[in-house]
């Protein structure tokens, strides 16, 4: 039996959960990568592009949800179809950054249904957000309304998107 852990072994670290690590093979990535293209395949589709009969695609595929590598399906839905044309980046620098004014920050965030991303960063600034609304005028209201007043936020710098060049790419296994 291999070592997952050797160098040049077709294993690969997936993610650490409660000490244990999980290693992948070349055909759990096969699924991982055919899933991100393809989340709505049938089970038996599954197991024939990744030439597996239908049990064991279905025990890896269960082990790849169990540990938290397959995080759960979404369907993918163009913002402009729903008017929400407009997007910035805005960079939040801290006045404070101790526990509770971190954690009070990151808590009122979670709950502004506009921000599709929110990153906290090494180094100046402090946060990243990715923030959609329907046009200008939404977005200054917002950032009057709700972005200013967030806690313990010193300033704010917003970059306005002019165009999407890699949006939501599967990631590279």
């Amino acid at each position: 039996m291999c070592d997952p852990r050797e160098r040049g072994s077709n294993y690969s670290p997936l993610e650490v959960l409660s000490g244990k690590i999980r290693f992948v093979d070349a055909i759990d990535r096969k699924i991982l990568a055919t899933l991100q293209l393809e989340g709505r395949l049938t089970l038996t589709d599954l197991a024939a592009r990744v030439q597996l009969s239908v049990s064991p695609c279905h025990r890896r595929l269960r082990e790849l949800e169990r540990t938290g590598a397959i995080r759960g399906y979404r369907a993918v839905v163009d913002p402009v179809a729903l008017g929400l044309t407009f997007e910035a980046l805005v960079f939040v620098t801290m006045r404070q950054e101790d526990r509770e004014t971190l954690l009070g920050f990151e808590e009122a965030v979670t709950r502004i249904p506009n921000v599709l991303l929110a990153q906290r960063l090494f180094g100046d600034p402090d946060y990243l957000l990715r923030i959609v609304t329907a046009d200008l005028a939404d977005y200054q209201q917002l950032q009057d309304d709700t972005l200013s007043v967030l806690p313990g936020v010193a300033r704010m710098n917003s970059t306005l998107v002019m165009k999407r060049v890699v949006d939501d790419r599967p990631l590279p296994l």
